[in-house]
């Protein structure tokens, strides 16, 4: 169904479908969770309720690979839960702790959430999220840390949803032949997504749209109050 409640045919639109890289010129599977199971990690806050009364209440982080006629690279989210809004991204051609931590700092620079505000972030338990440099960063931002169960992708389900929908809509479409083009696609789908995408599970409206909804009724008690 469209946002007007018609169906898909009948607006000559067409749905993306899902699909795992097979085949030449995908190369073998990459494995983007690697745990360390002598790291100390945060416990799960979360317990696979990824819902949210506000914004800036949840993130998830997750990133995943793309494979290009230059090698692999590596793209990562951090979602705000309320309503699905991307709130950072990066595109790398490592996968070290800098390159997770830039999304962090996108998000950061972003949202500013304030400090103590009960802002959760969650992750799998990947080595870029529970290395040190990365939760030191959420503690100091007053972000609480919390990560999922190892091999387990129903921890982070929200991310991974979200990753499956990017390679869906965007990574699967075509072949590619470095970063800065995926980086390119990226930049023009995160806006997309925020701003125009209709979301099923939060009403049919775009995620940006969603949180307006949510600030402007905030306003509206504040006044009848």
């Amino acid at each position: 169904m469209n946002r007007n409640g018609r169906p898909l045919a009948q607006s000559r639109l067409r749905s993306a479908v899902r699909r795992k890289p097979c085949g030449a010129g995908y190369g073998k599977p990459v494995k983007t969770t690697v745990s360390d199971r002598e790291t100390p990690c945060p416990e799960d806050r979360v317990n696979r309720q990824f819902t949210a009364e506000r914004p800036n209440a949840l993130w998830v982080s997750d990133f995943t690979y793309v494979f290009t006629a230059q090698g692999f690279i590596y793209v990562a989210f951090i979602i705000d839960v309320f309503a699905r809004y991307i709130v950072g991204w990066k595109v790398s051609r490592s996968a070290r702790t800098d390159f997770v931590l830039d999304a962090l700092e996108q998000a950061l620079h972003a949202r500013q959430p304030f400090s103590r505000s009960g802002l959760i972030h969650h992750s799998d338990r990947g080595v870029q999220y529970v290395s040190i440099r990365y939760t030191g960063r959420l503690v100091e931002a007053g972000i609480e840390p919390s990560v999922g169960s190892v091999g387990d992708s129903y921890d982070n389900a929200l991310a991974e949803t979200i990753n499956g929908l990017y390679k869906a809509e965007v990574i699967h479409r075509q072949s590619w032949a470095n970063l800065e083009a995926v980086e390119w696609a990226t930049l023009t789908w995160v806006d997309w997504f925020n701003h125009r995408r209709l979301l099923e599970s939060i009403g049919y409206i775009p995620p940006a749209e969603a949180e307006a909804a949510h600030y402007r009724r905030l306003t509206e008690s504040a006044r009848a109050a």
